[in-house]
């Protein structure tokens, strides 16, 4: 199977737009690192040395230190997708922080997000 275009895209470059779409929706950057930080693992250093490597989407969920268990929580419609029959891992990973993204965005509280 050929690898995806998305795969390739920075995560330096998919990051800004996260924090623009949470901030204009009065959410903050803080609310976004820790959403990813729950889904990858990340601490804020960990967070900060990809942005400045300039990894893209495959190496950044490549080198998480680790999924949270309750990941395969994550269910919905991202760009007219469900999350949960999206069948390539890697894009799978991806569709979840959007789907996280786009909860905390609508204003969901951030205990429903962080799925206990």
């Amino acid at each position: 199977m050929p690898r995806q275009h998305i795969f390739q895209m920075p995560f330096a470059k998919v990051y800004p737009l996260y924090v623009q779409k949470a901030e204009r929706k009065g959410r903050t950057k803080e609310e976004v690192d820790r959403v990813i930080g729950w889904l990858t693992g990340y601490d804020r250093a960990g967070l900060a040395r990809q942005l400045e490597q300039g990894n893209d989407l495959e190496a950044f969920f490549a080198q998480a230190p680790a999924l949270h268990p309750n990941a395969a929580l994550i269910k919905g419609v991202v760009c007219g997708v469900r999350v949960e029959e999206v069948e390539d891992p890697l894009m799978q990973r991806i569709r979840w922080l959007d789907k996280l993204i786009d909860e905390l965005a609508k204003g969901k509280a951030m205990e429903k997000i962080l799925r206990p």
